[in-house]
C-alpha cells in the first residue's frame, strides 16, 4: 500500500472512483464544478489536458495541502465529440456512428499539489462491429448509454459489440490507471 494522504479525486464518477482504488491508496472524493465546455477546433488532447487540469485546479484552491486527480474522457469519430447523449435518440444516433468503426477515447489526467504539476492524456481505438437498428434500439432502452460519452460503456453491455481495443483499456473506461499509479507512487506527502 502506497504511503499517500490527503488524495483527492475531482470526480464523482463510480468508475474513476473504483479504478483510483486499485491504485491502493486512500482518497476522497469532491466533485468539480466547473464549466466543461471543450473547443472542438483545438487539438483535442491538449483540450482534454486542460480540462482535467482545471477540475484538479478547482479543488486545489480549496485544499491547497491536498494532492488533487483530475481526469476527463472524450469519445471522438470523424473529428466530432461524442459527450453524454440528451436524448435516447441522440444515444441512437452516436451508436448509429459508431456502429462497423472505429473511434478514438481521449482522457486526460492531472495530479496537482502546491509542489507538482503532472498533465498526460492518452488515447485508444475502440472498434465497434456492425450494429443492426434493432441491437442499438434494445441497447438504449437499457438506459446504461445515457450518462457515458459516446453513449457506450466499454465495461458494461457493450462489451458485446467491441470487436477490439488498441491502447489503454482502464482509459477507455474513464480513467488511465497506470499512469496515475506510476505518478502516485512517486508523491511523498510527508
Amino acid at each position: 500500500m502506497l504511503s499517500v494522504k490527503n488524495v483527492i479525486l475531482a470526480s464523482a464518477s463510480p468508475r474513476r472512483q473504483e479504478l483510483l482504488k486499485l491504485c491502493g491508496i486512500p482518497f476522497s472524493c469532491i466533485p468539480a464544478d466547473i464549466d466543461e465546455t471543450i473547443d472542438p477546433s483545438g487539438d483535442l488532447k491538449e483540450e482534454i489536458m486542460r480540462l482535467s487540469f482545471r477540475k484538479a485546479e478547482s479543488i486545489l484552491r480549496e485544499n491547497p495541502d491536498a494532492v488533487v486527480i483530475g481526469s476527463d474522457t472524450i469519445v471522438v469519430i470523424d473529428g466530432e465529440i461524442l459527450g453524454k447523449p440528451v436524448s435516447e435518440e441522440d444515444a441512437v444516433r452516436m451508436l448509429g456512428k459508431l456502429s462497423g468503426r472505429t473511434n478514438q477515447v481521449i482522457t486526460g489526467l492531472c495530479i496537482l499539489s502546491g509542489k507538482r504539476k503532472y498533465l498526460d492524456c492518452t488515447v485508444s481505438d475502440v472498434m465497434f462491429a456492425k450494429l443492426s437498428d434493432e441491437e442499438i434500439r434494445a441497447y438504449v432502452q437499457t438506459g446504461e448509454c445515457m450518462d457515458k460519452a459516446g453513449a457506450y460503456a466499454v465495461q458494461g453491455l457493450s462489451a458485446r459489440f467491441i470487436t477490439g481495443i488498441c491502447g489503454d483499456y482502464y482509459s477507455v473506461m474513464g480513467f488511465p490507471l497506470h499512469l496515475a499509479y506510476e505518478e502516485l507512487k512517486n508523491i511523498d506527502l510527508y
